[in-house]
């Protein structure tokens, strides 16, 4: 206890000096809300990773999947990694952070204003993004509650009462550069917190093979009769395995908190030298939190009466106080790094997209700044407020909480977003409808469920089918509306044919002796 303790309490005292020292870096509205777009490639590759992977991941995705899966749930680690990262940055990365410092967008919504030349989008996008965003926060309490709770016996109240405060200090205090710092210094944590975990579990069982061998001999008539499926490539269900891929991977795309860390990105080396980062931090935390719940039938669980939930906890309890401590710390790094992450980007996108435009008297930059701070707290109690709701009623799973506010958001934002990047020929009508079918969807799914194909009950499919349909709905959409002005859309896109001097070592050249 006393470890675990002192973990603890060192981990709060450090996020809230990085807060406060960060102060000088939120003095205006474009420092609180992307650091001045001067951030260098590990604290954005950092903030990329720890934003992307929470508790929800660590005790709600790797508990319920390597569940289901066994082992071969390491391949939504490695999709997450190779798709949600390393893709995300190399498709998106260079444009994102051109064409939104060309047009002046520091949200999403902005983005989509100035892009298609569109209030009412706006509006709508930001409408999606705070009403979407809510049921993932309180996932993420969700998940801190269940360590926490085995670890020190403490209400579940409690929990989210002092995350939610520590967050809301550190946040407000510094803005996106203190989130930045404080995730790469949780991102550290979790590199060499996800290690020991592993290493101390497959230990427990005889090593990797000895751990290998046992999940092969476990069989559940329920899922499959093939032998040894758990310990098999692809698993009991290839299919749904590749819905969970999908959503994790292919959702990071259209996510206003994740896509946001690339408008800050300081440099074109810091673009090359990020998305490796981001890659590597993924491969490991992802990958070996999906590997680590693959081993969870080995443990003593019955998932009918405590849930899946409960799984990546009771395999913590097996292990020493030391290793235990570091889980804690782990989880609570993972947690509030995706927590600031997410209220960062809800109050901003609700003060400057939703707020600014209804007030007949324009505010001054100072008192934009306070009202996103004051949006940052408001954001944290409501979401706080709806975890305890949500945990005391037994409303849902982790998973089900995070694949509706994932499949909503990605599957509103994803297409506009990229096509919006590549395409001249995308229209606002287009992109209206994408934000309607993804939120709409998914709500239909959420309350008359049994309605559905029986593939696409689950919410977690559902999310994945609204994302690649929307990748259809929108230029199918814009075939048949009216083409955007030519002249203005040339115009958003000079931002790409503006001329710069690179060395030779970084361009070849026509030129020759």
């Amino acid at each position: 206890m006393l470890i675990k303790t002192i973990l603890i309490l060192a981990f709060f005292a450090i996020m809230i000096a990085v807060g406060f020292a960060c102060k000088k870096h939120a003095g205006d509205v474009n420092g609180f809300v992307l650091g001045g777009r001067g951030v260098g490639p590990w604290l954005t590759a950092f903030a990329y990773g720890t934003s992307y992977f929470s508790a929800v991941i660590f005790v709600g995705y790797a508990g319920q999947f390597g569940w289901k899966f066994g082992v071969a749930s390491t391949w939504v680690g490695l999709g997450n990694a190779f798709i949600g990262s390393l893709l995300a940055w190399v498709i998106l990365g260079r444009r994102t952070r051109i064409m939104t410092q060309h047009l002046g967008s520091a949200t999403m919504p902005q983005f989509f204003e100035t892009r298609f030349g569109s209030k009412s989008l706006k509006t709508l996008a930001a409408a999606v993004i705070f009403i979407f965003l809510i049921p993932y926060t309180a996932s993420l309490y969700n998940g801190l509650s269940r360590l926490f709770a085995m670890a020190f016996d403490v209400d579940y109240t409690v929990c989210i009462v002092v995350m939610a405060v520590l967050t809301a200090v550190y946040v407000i205090a510094g803005g996106y550069m203190a989130t930045a710092i404080n995730d790469f210094i949780q991102g550290i944590i979790m590199l060499f917190g996800i290690a020991a975990i592993i290493g101390s579990v497959l230990k427990l069982n005889g090593g990797f093979l000895g751990s290998l061998n046992a999940l092969a001999n476990v069989s559940d008539p329920a899922v499959s009769s093939q032998p040894g499926v758990f310990a098999s490539f692809f698993g009991p269900d290839p299919v749904g395995l590749l819905g969970v891929v999908i959503l994790t991977s292919l959702g990071t795309w259209g996510l206003p908190q994740m896509v946001q860390k690339f408008y800050a990105i300081k440099s074109e080396e810091d673009i090359k030298k990020g998305t490796v980062i981001s890659t590597v931090f993924a491969c490991i935390v992802a990958g070996g939190c999906y590997f680590l719940g693959g081993f969870g039938r080995l443990f003593d669980v019955d998932v009918a009466a405590v849930g899946y939930d409960a799984i990546i906890p009771e395999m913590l309890s097996k292990l020493s106080p030391a290793i235990c401590a570091v889980a804690l710390v782990l989880v609570l790094s993972a947690s509030m790094s995706t927590l600031s992450s997410l209220v960062l980007a809800s109050s901003s996108t609700l003060t400057l997209d939703f707020i600014k435009p209804l007030r007949k008297k324009a505010a001054d930059e100072k008192s934009e700044l306070l009202i996103i701070r004051i949006f940052v707290g408001v954001f944290i109690l409501i979401s706080a407020v709806i975890a305890i709701v949500q945990y005391k009623a037994k409303v849902a799973f982790i998973a089900q909480l995070m694949g509706l506010s994932w499949g909503a958001l990605a599957g509103a934002f994803l297409a506009p977003f990229l096509y919006g990047l590549y395409s001249k020929r995308v229209t606002k009508a287009a992109c209206m409808v994408s934000c309607i079918w993804g939120p709409g969807i998914m709500l239909l799914n959420m309350f008359f469920k049994s309605s559905f194909p029986a593939l696409l009950q689950s919410p977690i499919n559902c999310g994945a089918f609204a994302m690649l349909s929307g990748l259809v709905i929108v230029p199918l959409v814009s075939l048949v509306t009216k083409a955007p002005d030519k002249k203005t859309v040339d115009a958003i896109f000079s931002c790409y044919d503006r001329k710069v001097t690179v060395p030779a070592k970084d361009a070849l050249t026509s030129e020759t002796k």
